[in-house]
């Protein structure tokens, strides 16, 4: 849903006024003090090292410093070192340990000795004492280094020395020494020009998934919509990755700066500089040294992604207008008379009564005819999921308002409950940093459950929206809103709050991209949460908390696996929800911002997401629907969602787009193994469903800017159009043998990586299955439900022509229900295929876990198909006899013909092999 404009225009203009009317500061490069001294260190009981910093000059720019500072190293793991800096006397803001659980430094000492290294050098060293002399702190993967006058530390890799991070500052750099303020803190790091660094979001990023020198990344939870370039959007993820290749070796490495307040992070090319407006630093560094390990590392941290339902991988359909209950009952029907596969379908905030929460609009979506709907689309395997904003109408007549403040879990201004707008009009935002706002949020939703029995929930505008600024008192002798102007302008009584440091920080973040105050159009900052804390420093973390409170209470109602999309994320919230990537406009700039952020939410430990399909705001053109459903058919997450003001934009509204959808969907709902493999192996180890390329091929360095392609895990690569009037596509594909997913009868061989022009008309997306893999296929369907019980087929991948290969492929299977994705006995079942070939002889086989599921199931492996042998005949075993063999000649571009054996598929069909069982299956390729 759209908060500010129905159009981005409007939007747009709003933001063009506010660059005009809002000072800006200057981009001038101005060094802030000479750092900090390090006068004391010591090892810790816990191996960590303790030291204590002093300033060595003071000065006032953005606030005064403070004079003395903990520093506190540790090496966590083998891979993971984590550097934390804070004010040594007095406890600051940090992301909340029972939020996102990790290690806590040692508490603060209540005195801190000042000596003098003279005095030092006079008395005996302490047991723990270091000399501040000593530079170097080792681990298993990281060595952490520093300096002691002016302090500065740096990160190396143990294996080739490389350095990581590295905050000292010379005079010919462009950046200060390290600098902490109560309101400002400040440190950087240099870099190598050849450095590939992705992450640190949420943003469109106009250049592509690499960070590009010079382009601003703030980091600020904001409801500006994902049309604006380069700005800071919903989510707030300061976590980025370095990849570098080193005499044909890649190393990749993360770094993350765990702190919740706002930031501007400058990217140069050869330096990186943060600009944090409060918490603290607190980095962790994870040593890789591959993309995916530097991700598992990540994850292991911050909260393994969720497990999603089975259901959420097939297709989704949403509209904010679906006005009443008999347009969305068309709809599943269009979709069905159009041969559409359709799992889930949405309404925003149609079915509500008056746009509160958790009701019904009991003449639009009266509630026994939505019961009999759902129990209809439920018998189908169908599901239906309902968007929740996290502001509460202030109505005495509403249950849930009258509930919540019974419970006083509002967040207060003043001492009252702050008042804001959004659709409903006048709303009080519930603190789910409040225990009690977390279990009166969860009856809610039981509440709401027992009404309507929803199969998840979409949690919106949680950033927060608010349609308004400031304290805003509700208008007497007026109605608010009155009905007859646009829902999303500001009708109270508001006036601006300037007069705290919280509401106007000395140093100006560069919010909404026009460096607009920090609560614009949002909760006032010196609002207060529970406990205290104020919204200045936990205001990224609402859409996060929200989060939390809402998977607790839906896997509270039946203990279901819960299935929840979010707008607003941060660290962590992949371990509860699903993302979309906000309000997108029908235009094929959007189109191509949509792969780097579904990429870069891979590395930010959030795999399940996916972008509007067909653009939110009007109006894509049919052919760009084509397209757009080409790819988001492959996006971990694929729903079709529009706005309240775009002309109907349902996949069967055009037939040519209805035939790329059929034709892209139907791939889809037959890899849905695949997908749901890959939700199993990214809960287990943080890996991304989607990929960029470099994750399979990190030494590869053409494929580190690559934005317009991507992996599905390991093996599948999709390679859309993405350009307007396009019949042609220019895949780049990295060494190896490709086979056409849709045609396995032709591929490409890339002997040391190359671009190849594609045929791809209208209704054709490109999707190759790389050499050495194992793809579990099944048939397809209408309904995930139906496709799920279909036989299935494995697809063998060998190097075309290879005397000896081995593939390997897994398949993880479970009762999608239960809230634990785990292997166990009678619930779920995984199995690891494998094949090898070697002199002619080929073989396939199975080893299974837990067969048992699989098997009350009835599933079975119908067909095996083999890519890439040479040949003319297979001779099978005589206990085979049944199977039916075909041979097809393959042909593949970049083969060439050296008078050699022809390459060709192997096809066996009947085997009707129980998946739960082990197979094993051999024969001999002969000529």
């Amino acid at each position: 849903m759209v908060s500010l404009s129905p159009s981005p225009l409007v939007a747009l203009c709003l933001l063009c006024f506010l660059a005009f009317c809002i000072p800006q500061s200057s981009s001038a490069v101005t060094k802030i003090g000479l750092g900090y001294r390090l006068i004391s260190i010591e090892n810790g009981a816990d191996g960590a090292l303790v030291g204590t910093l002093q300033v060595k000059q003071s000065n006032n720019i953005y606030g005064a410093d403070i004079p003395l500072l903990r520093f506190y190293a540790k090496h966590e793991s083998e891979n993971r070192l984590r550097v934390h800096i804070t004010d040594a006397k007095n406890k600051r803001w940090e992301v909340p340990y029972d939020l996102l659980p990790r290690e806590q430094p040692p508490p603060l000492k209540q005195s801190i000795a000042l000596s003098s290294s003279s005095e030092k050098k006079k008395n005996k060293k302490k047991k723990n004492q270091r000399s501040v002399s000593e530079k170097d702190y080792p681990g298993s993967e990281l060595v952490l280094t520093y300096t002691s006058d002016p302090f500065s530390f740096a990160v190396k890799r143990k294996s080739n020395g490389d350095t990581l991070f590295n905050s000292s500052s010379d005079d010919t750099d462009p950046f200060s020494s390290l600098v902490f303020k109560d309101q400002y803190l400040e440190i950087s790091t240099k870099l190598p020009r050849d450095a590939s660094l992705y992450g640190l979001g949420e943003n469109s990023q106009i250049h592509g998934i690499k960070l590009y020198p010079n382009d601003p990344y703030t980091l600020y939870t904001t409801d500006i919509a994902a049309i604006n370039v380069n700005a800071d959007l919903y989510g707030s993820h300061p976590v980025y990755m370095d990849l570098r290749n080193e005499g044909g070796k890649a190393y990749a490495h993360g770094v993350l700066l765990l702190n919740s307040n706002g930031m501007d992070v400058f990217y140069t090319g050869t330096s990186l500089t943060y600009k944090v407006i409060g918490g603290v630093l607190d980095f962790y560094f994870f040593a890789g040294p591959s993309p995916l390990n530097v991700v598992d590392q990540y994850t292991s941290l911050i909260g393994r992604p969720a497990p999603m339902p089975y259901w959420a991988f097939g297709f989704h359909q949403c509209r904010w207008g679906y006005h009443n209950l008999s347009v969305i009952e068309d709809v599943v029907e269009n979709y069905q008379k159009a041969k559409i596969p359709l799992d889930v379908i949405w309404t925003d905030d149609d079915h509500m009564d008056g746009k509160k929460d958790f009701t019904l609009n009991p003449v639009n979506y009266p509630r026994p005819k939505l019961l009999e709907f759902l129990d209809k689309i439920h018998s189908i395997g169908m599901k239906y999921v309902v968007i929740v904003d996290p502001g509460i109408a202030v109505n005495a007549s509403y249950g849930v308002y009258q509930r919540g403040m019974a419970n006083d879990v509002f967040i207060k201004h003043d001492g009252d409950p702050f008042l804001g707008q959004v659709w409903p009009g006048a709303v009080h935002f519930p603190d789910f940093l409040n225990p009690k706002t977390v279990s009166w949020w969860g009856d809610e939703i039981r509440r709401f459950h027992e009404l309507v029995p929803v199969d998840g929930l979409w949690i919106d505008m949680n950033e927060v929206s608010n349609f308004c600024n400031g304290k805003c008192t509700i208008p007497e002798g007026r109605i608010c809103p009155n009905g007859t102007g646009p829902g999303w302008i500001c009708c109270l009584d508001c006036k601006n709050i300037t007069n705290t440091k919280w509401d106007d920080p000395p140093y100006k973040i560069n919010a909404s991209g026009i460096m607009a105050p920090v609560g614009y159009k949002t909760i006032a900052t010196s609002a207060v949460h529970y406990n205290g804390v104020l919204e200045y420093d936990a205001h990224s973390l609402y859409g996060f908390s929200q989060s939390i409170a809402t998977h607790k209470g839906l896997q509270g109602i039946e203990g279901k696996r819960p299935f929840i999309l979010s707008r607003s994320t941060y660290v962590g919230s992949g371990k509860y929800v699903a993302h979309w990537t906000g309000d997108n406009q029908g235009t094929w700039e959007n189109l191509r911002y949509s792969i780097s952020t579904m990429l870069n939410f891979g590395i930010f430990g959030i795999p399940m997401v996916g972008s509007d399909i067909c653009g939110f705001y009007p109006q894509p053109t049919e052919e760009l629907c084509n397209r757009w459903i080409e790819v988001g058919a492959f996006y971990p997450f694929s729903r079709d969602h529009a706005n309240y003001y775009s002309p109907r934009q349902e996949l069967y509204q055009w037939e040519s787009v209805a035939e790329s959808a059929r034709n892209a969907l139907g791939m889809r709902y037959k890899i849905l193994p695949y997908l749901y493999t890959l939700n199993y192996e990214a809960h287990l180890s943080g890996a991304p469903i989607a990929r960029p390329l470099f994750f399979s091929f990190p030494s590869f360095t053409q494929s580190y800017g690559l934005s317009t392609q991507f992996l599905l895990g390991s093996s599948v690569m999709v390679s859309p159009v993405v350009e307007q009037g396009q019949t042609q596509v220019k895949a780049l594909f990295p060494p190896g043998t490709w086979y056409n997913l849709f045609d396995m009868a032709h591929g490409v061989v890339s002997k040391e990586g190359t671009y190849v022009t594609l045929d791809a008309p209208l209704h054709v997306v490109n999707v190759h299955l790389y050499q050495n893999a194992i793809l579990p296929m099944q048939q397809g369907g209408m309904v995930s439900k139906d496709a799920r019980t279909t036989p299935f087929s494995l697809i063998v991948t060998f190097p075309a022509g290879a005397k000896e290969g081995e593939a390997q492929g897994n398949l993880f299977l479970d009762d999608d229900e239960l809230p634990e994705m785990k292997i166990a006995s009678g619930s779920s079942t995984y199995i690891d295929f494998h094949a090898t070939i070697k002199d002619g002889t080929v073989r396939v086989w199975s080893q299974v876990q837990e067969g048992k599921f699989a098997l009350d199931k009835g599933w079975v492996i119908d067909s095996i198909n083999v890519l890439g042998v040479t040949g003319s005949k297979a001779v099978m075993d005589v206990s085979q006899s049944h199977v039916n063999v075909s041979i097809t000649e393959q042909q593949l571009y970049g083969q060439g013909d050296d008078g050699g054996s022809k390459v060709v598929m192997v096809g066996m069909n009947g085997l009707n092999i129980p998946v739960g069982k082990n197979l094993d299956i051999t024969w001999k390729m002969e000529s």
